[in-house]
Parts: C-alpha cells; structure tokens; sequence
C-alpha cells in the first residue's frame, strides 16, 4: 500500500518525465540540452528507490534527495538534491503537510540551493521563481489564507519568476557564458521548479 508522500512523489516524477523533452527543449537554448533528461533520470530513480509504504515525509524526501544527488548530473543534482535534504529535516518523523510545515520546508530549500550554488535571486535560476513562491505563500498564510489558496498564489508566483528569467541575462552556470545573448530564453531549472510546485497543488488538491 502506497502512501501519500509516496503518491506526491510519483506525481512530481512522472510529470517531470512527461516534461523531459520540452525541458531538454529548453537548456538546449541557454545549457548543455540535458536538463530534461537529467531531471528524468534522476525522478525515475526516486519513483524506484523511495519506499512506497513509506509514511514519514522527512525520511521519504531525504531518500529522494539522496537519489537526485546521485543520479542527475550537472548543477541541477547537488541543487535538486539540497533542496529535497533540507526540506526533509523539517518534515522528520512527520506524515502530514501543514502550511507553515510546507513554508518552512520552502525556506529550508532556499537557503540549502543558495550555499550550495553560491546563487541570489536575479540570476537566471531556480531561485527565480522558488523565492516569489516562497514570499508569496508566506504572504498569503500570515493574512490568514488556507494552505491551497496560498499555495494556488504560490505557484502563480513561480510562473511569473520563469517569465522573469525571460529578461535578464545569466550569470550562474552554463548559460553564464551566454552573457546577454542569454536574454529571451527562460530557465529550465525555474520551469522545472514550477512544475514540482503545479504538481504538489494538483496532488494536494485532488
């Protein structure tokens, strides 16, 4: 029997998966055109390696976390992974998601993908759209809001950071060597952040 950090999971993975070729699509512009498969890769692995019955959130998200490190190369691995481990801390010994648990396990990631990436906002990442989520959510959930609603604004929130990204040049990684002709392209680590926060509304929604 599944359980539903397991079914979050499986979702995030196969809408990645759905995902890897536009994402590809995507880092071919600005990168090395991997991202989509790496990102693929590294969420089959997750879907195979997390135990499906599973019930403690913390130690769920910090065995995925450990597969992405292990599995999907480039830059996104280390920060994929971060972002997972840190987040796993808060959720420890935990099986439900509150608002403030999730805003929490937000900020966690933030910090683990700024050290480890040595990354700001305003750099053409995934920090472009994961910080206006975080904010966002944080925003709506001190006025008051329910977790979904917030989390609804969250991911609206995300997807004008991808938008973002679109006009500013990049200064971190691969597509740093663009420079300005970086410029008009989104990125893939953004939209595909975007996508993991879609999916987690979805699932939670549904």
């Amino acid at each position: 029997m599944s359980t539903r950090i397991y079914d979050c999971l499986k979702a995030i993975g196969e809408r990645i998966i759905e995902n890897k070729d536009f994402l590809t699509d995507l880092d071919r512009e600005i990168g090395d055109a991997d991202h989509g498969v790496n990102m693929a890769r590294g969420f089959q692995g997750v879907i195979e390696k997390v135990p499906e019955d599973e019930a403690d959130i913390g130690a769920a998200l910090k065995k995925a976390g450990m597969t992405l490190l292990s599995t999907v190369g480039g830059a996104s691995g280390p920060l994929y992974g971060t972002a997972y481990m840190e987040a796993a801390k808060v959720f420890a010994g935990k099986t439900e998601v509150t608002g403030e648990d999730f805003k929490a396990s937000l900020a966690a990631a933030i910090e683990g993908i700024k050290k480890r990436g040595h990354a700001e906002k305003g750099e053409k990442t995934m920090l472009d759209a994961l910080i206006p989520a975080y904010d966002t959510l944080s925003e709506k959930l001190s006025g008051g809001s329910e977790f979904l609603e917030a989390l609804e604004a969250a991911c609206q929130a995300a997807n004008e950071g991808v938008e973002f990204t679109k006009t500013i040049a990049a200064t971190k990684g691969r597509a740093s060597y663009l420079g300005e002709r970086s410029i008009g392209h989104q990125d893939p680590g953004a939209t595909s952040l975007t996508i993991t926060l879609e999916t987690i509304r979805d699932f939670l929604k549904g």
